[in-house]
């Protein structure tokens, strides 16, 4: 007879070994790589700490760094409250909603290197809409400027995921009671009233399940940047993750990339840990009020 912990146990044991397979093993192979040498033929020399201080006395990891966290800033900035506009904007019920949210999950189901390629030909000025568009007047979108550049990217990626924020919103929004505008309406609350003192604080938690969840995909951006800029111009639109690849794919510096992958794991996991305790600390406060 097995016992129900050794049933729980079984259950889990599939998922485990998928884990293992995509993320620990992997992992463990990274850090193997990050405190050794590796020359032709795999031949492997301890190194220990070098490459971590390598990458953390370089000013290029800071640079690209600062790039990251400062786009993921940009685009939580635009895209949490726009896409928290839109959600209050759709109706809550009719034969309608079905089509707008079939509409909003559009741009989630395009491949990012799809996305990226799309808007490339969009601002094409000869095989472009846009871009034909703008020829028209003289006007041509040049990527070689930095404004340019990186208001391009910040477009897509909020083309791209905004809609993200809206249907997190949106089910918060339909979760709501109705008892609770029934209540307003009676009070004589206004629009702005019901937002401020129903809406948003029954909308906080996910919220900020959003915010995780675009901080997270942001703060990796990789192909649009690379699709549509290649990094410039010069260097300011190379991120984390772009020095990162072009340290283990083109220079082929696999402790070196090994040791700013692990940096970047452990950059993303503080600051994900970060927002999940105030996430749980919200919550918390929240019951006991």
């Amino acid at each position: 007879m097995i016992s129900d912990h050794s049933r729980r146990l079984l259950l889990i044991l599939p998922a485990f070994l998928v884990i293992s397979g995509s993320s620990i093993v992997p992992l463990l192979a990274i850090i193997n790589y990050s405190v050794q040498d590796v020359f032709y033929g795999n031949s492997f020399f301890w190194v220990g700490t070098k490459w971590f201080e390598e990458v953390l006395g370089s000013q290029d990891f800071y640079a690209s760094l600062f790039r990251s966290l400062l786009f993921s800033l940009i685009v939580l900035i635009i895209e949490l409250p726009l896409g928290l506009l839109i959600a209050l904007c759709l109706p809550r019920r009719g034969p309608r909603v079905t089509l707008y949210l079939t509409l909003m999950s559009i741009p989630l189901m395009i491949p990012w290197v799809v996305v990226g390629l799309s808007w490339a030909m969009f601002i094409h000025p000869q095989w472009g809409s846009l871009g034909a568009l703008l020829s028209l007047v003289d006007l041509q979108i040049n990527t070689n400027d930095l404004i340019t550049a990186w208001s391009l990217i910040v477009i897509v990626d909020i083309w791209h995921w905004t809609s993200l924020v809206v249907l997190l919103a949106y089910s918060g929004l339909v979760a709501i009671p109705t008892e609770y505008y029934q209540a307003a309406t009676i009070d004589g609350a206004n629009r702005w009233s019901v937002f401020r003192h129903i809406e948003l604080p029954k909308l906080r938690h996910v919220l900020l399940i959003a915010l995780l969840l675009r901080f997270i995909d942001s703060f990796m951006i990789y192909v649009e940047p690379l699709i549509l800029t290649r990094g410039g111009p010069g260097v300011s639109t190379v991120f984390l993750s772009h020095d990162l690849m072009r340290t283990a794919v083109q220079q082929f510096d696999l402790g070196r990339s090994a040791a700013i992958s692990l940096i970047y794991f452990t950059i993303m996991l503080v600051i994900t840990w970060m927002l999940f305790r105030y996430m749980r600390a919200t919550r918390i406060r929240a019951g006991t009020s």
